[in-house]
């Protein structure tokens, strides 16, 4: 794991504002868990979690954009595609075992990080802090039910329902125009659950819409017309 440890450039107040999963916490927990965190970078490419280890800490994403995956052969199969506010390493902290996933950087990401110990110890003093990430972690596994759910739906409609829930969970609102990370194809199509050779002729169809846009340049798709592509999910 690359981390290059900073001091935390946030009041305590901003966990509230950054990370959903403290929105309900007290202003003595928001203070608690400021106080024993780290602020942490890593570049893009790296692995900021690896597999196997022992659960220290829990990472909450200030920026970028992160992968969670696992070794499937002799490559790794993506999991999930995580973004600004979200959190990860949770389970191995609260199942005190080895971490099942690693976690790779696909942009510069700024993470900051909770030591397990603190994380759980202030999850028994504040129950409105519990439960929300009973809630969050609900969240999580509707939306595993949903993409199971889907897994006979044609191509297009898998890729469209991953843009959107993209978007809905880490797009940066520009005007009428969502942006999210150019993730890579092989990603896109693992999250998906599509084969690869069919991701780049269901972007190619979006943008001849004009529902997508890709900047290669910023590195970015923008989702330039939410409304039709929520429709299209409807019609699927």
């Amino acid at each position: 794991m690359t981390l290059t440890a900073l001091s935390l450039p946030m009041p305590a107040e901003a966990f509230s504002e950054l990370f959903p999963l403290f929105k309900a916490a007290n202003l003595e927990t928001l203070n608690s868990l400021h106080q024993g965190s780290t602020f942490n970078e890593c570049p893009a490419g790296r692995t900021v979690l690896m597999e196997d280890s022992w659960g220290n800490a829990i990472y909450f994403i200030a920026s970028g954009w992160v992968k969670v995956r696992c070794q499937s052969g002799d490559g790794y199969a993506t999991l999930a595609i995580l973004g600004k506010g979200e959190y990860f390493g949770e389970m191995a902290v609260l199942n005190e075992a080895p971490r099942s996933t690693d976690v790779a950087a696909l942009s510069r990401v700024e993470l900051v990080s909770i030591p397990a110990q603190l994380f759980i110890q202030t999850l028994f003093k504040d129950p409105q802090l519990h439960h929300r990430m009973l809630q969050l972690m609900v969240q999580r596994l509707r939306q595993t039910q949903t993409r199971f759910q889907l897994r006979h739906k044609a191509p297009g409609i898998k890729m469209v329902y991953t843009l959107v829930n993209l978007a809905d969970a880490y797009g940066e609102q520009r005007g009428s125009v969502i942006e999210i990370f150019n993730i890579p194809e092989s990603d896109l199509a693992a999250i998906a659950d599509i084969k690869i050779t069919e991701v780049p002729k269901i972007l190619d169809k979006l943008i001849t819409r004009r529902w997508i846009q890709i900047n290669t340049t910023r590195d970015t798709i923008s989702l330039l017309d939410i409304k039709s592509l929520r429709h299209l999910l409807k019609l699927g």
